[in-house]
């Protein structure tokens, strides 16, 4: 019997072809209207798997997917699946981590250095014809060498954050972990610390811990008080992990000196965000892991689990 799978990512067009050619696939680019989102539901009822990315589970989509024996989301995080309804359904959740880890790390040194050097301001001074003489004071960003650099959560992101400030650019590193982890001390000639001391001592701030009931909101006004002068927070993790609230206040009153973002309490973000109204806010698009190669290896990832598990054997990387 050809197992029913449906597909909600704009897969690489060899990878599509030949999940075609072995099942029969229903495929949605996107859910972007309340035709696809019911279309979506409608061919759930009979799906055995699920490949993609960007859609919110809930126990009426199970309920409404007898069939379903695997959901392969193309993605580190899990946090739209309702983990303990999935297991209890039988249901195996599998995720990509490892081959996301330097591209995602990757764009959070690039919005580190956007934000020290004010690159955003500075293209855009460029564009609007506004550099008509050498820069001044007004205009001039921070250093990045030597400075001291934050990471909130040593996860695998956190741990190649934590190499490219250490070994590339001479950083004193200082990490927060849930649990103990000696071994980053020696790694990375880094200091375990409290969040709080964190904020205190640390001149770039990167987020990358994951989302879960203990960390949403877990980086409020109180600990951006606590920066030191000209401290510049980096988040590559989720949007609720900060209170965006909270950090839209502290950049407006100048508490907190700068930010880059790639995540949003909601995405996409919306057009009358008071973020889009600061000048000390680097944005980018969630584009953490959107290179060609790593988002090629994270399909590939999710199709082998996807492949595994309707073949009867254990999946690669269950979530």
């Amino acid at each position: 019997m050809t197992h029913n799978v449906v597909v909600v990512h704009e897969l690489y067009p060899e990878l599509l072809a030949q999940l075609q050619a072995d099942y029969h696939v229903t495929h949605f680019q996107r859910l972007a209207s309340d035709e696809d989102r019911q279309a979506f539901r409608e061919a759930m009822r009979d799906a055995d798997a699920f490949i993609g990315s960007n859609v919110k589970f809930d126990e009426a989509l199970l309920d409404g997917a007898p069939r379903l024996k695997v959901i392969a989301s193309v993605s580190v995080g899990v946090d739209a699946y309702p983990k303990e309804a999935i297991e209890a359904r039988g249901i195996v959740l599998t995720n990509t981590p490892e081959v996301l880890t330097d591209a995602t790390a990757d764009t959070g040194f690039l919005l580190l250095m956007m934000a020290a050097r004010r690159a955003g301001e500075m293209e855009r001074k460029v564009r609007s014809g506004q550099w008509q003489a050498s820069l001044g004071r007004t205009d001039f960003g921070i250093d990045i060498t030597g400075k001291t650099l934050g990471v909130v959560g040593m996860g695998r992101i956190g741990q190649a954050v934590a190499q490219r400030g250490h070994h590339g650019f001479n950083m004193p590193v200082v990490f927060y972990n849930r649990s103990d982890r000696p071994e980053f001390e020696k790694a990375f000639d880094a200091r375990q610390v409290s969040l709080e001391t964190l904020f205190s001592e640390s001149d770039f701030i990167v987020v990358t811990v994951a989302l879960s009931e203990g960390t949403q909101g877990l980086i409020d006004r109180k600990l951006l008080a606590a920066t030191r002068e000209k401290a510049i927070l980096i988040n590559i993790s989720r949007g609720q992990v900060v209170r965006e609230e909270d950090l839209i206040s502290c950049l407006q009153d100048g508490t907190l000196y700068y930010a880059g973002l790639d995540v949003y309490e909601r995405e996409p973000l919306a057009q009358d965000s008071a973020l889009l109204a600061l000048d000390n806010a680097v944005l980018l698009p969630h584009i953490g892991s959107s290179t060609f190669e790593t988002r090629s290896a994270m399909c590939d990832l999710a199709a082998d689990n996807l492949k595994r598990v309707l073949a009867g054997s254990p999946a690669l990387t269950p979530a």
